[in-house]
């Protein structure tokens, strides 16, 4: 469940896993323990942080720590992303494709966690090698840090990109979007007949 670290920029954290480490020392085993924490706005920035400490809770303060340092921000268009991405990160491979308004996040607990915290609410994912949290999380970042916007290629290339496909289903999502409801009006429920009296005591 995401935890609110700033109230002025509604900046949130995530915890994706907490992992315990075992030393032999003498006279038995001392226990010491991690955590991978993302955080992010929900509104295109994000960041990870990976603490230690001897106890669960210093580990995850610290990680909101560094997760808090090294956020980035994330191209996004609309609710998902502009163009299909993949990410890499040691034996780790992330493919991120852009999905239609009302999708949803479809990815596991890692990817899903960095996806939500940048603000993406529908995307498509698929992890292929490891599924170490550690490295699913940053192969994520790494394939958001390579996205990039329909402006930004039109510059760099120095030709006009026409619409793309995620343009027609942002457009197609907008003309099938119902219309605004004038306030205090509701739907009537299945069968209801406009024209039938409202039920009551009977007539004589």
């Amino acid at each position: 469940m995401a935890e609110l670290l700033d109230e002025k920029t509604n900046l949130e954290s995530t915890t994706v896993g907490v992992f315990r480490t075992a030393a032999t020392v003498k006279g038995g085993r001392r226990f010491s323990f991690s955590s991978l924490v993302v955080a992010g706005n929900r509104r295109g920035e994000v960041g990870i942080g990976y603490g230690k400490a001897n106890q669960v809770p210093p580990a995850i303060e610290k990680a909101q720590k560094e997760a808090k340092k090294s956020l980035r921000p994330v191209m996004l268009q609309g609710g998902t992303i502009p163009h299909e991405v993949v990410g890499r990160f040691a034996a780790s491979r992330v493919k991120l494709a852009p999905a239609s308004p009302g999708t949803g996040v479809i990815a596991g607990a890692a990817v899903r966690a960095v996806l939500e915290m940048a603000g993406v609410t529908d995307c498509l994912t698929k992890c292929y090698g490891s599924t170490n949290k550690q490295n699913v999380v940053k192969a994520t970042l790494d394939a958001l840090s390579r996205l990039r916007t329909k402006a930004e290629i039109e510059s760099l290339r120095g030709v006009e990109v026409g619409m793309t496909e995620v343009d027609e289903r942002l457009a197609r999502a907008d003309t099938l979007a119902p219309a605004e409801r004038e306030p205090g009006q509701a739907d009537a429920g299945p069968g209801a007949d406009e024209s039938s009296e409202p039920t009551g005591a009977p007539q004589p």
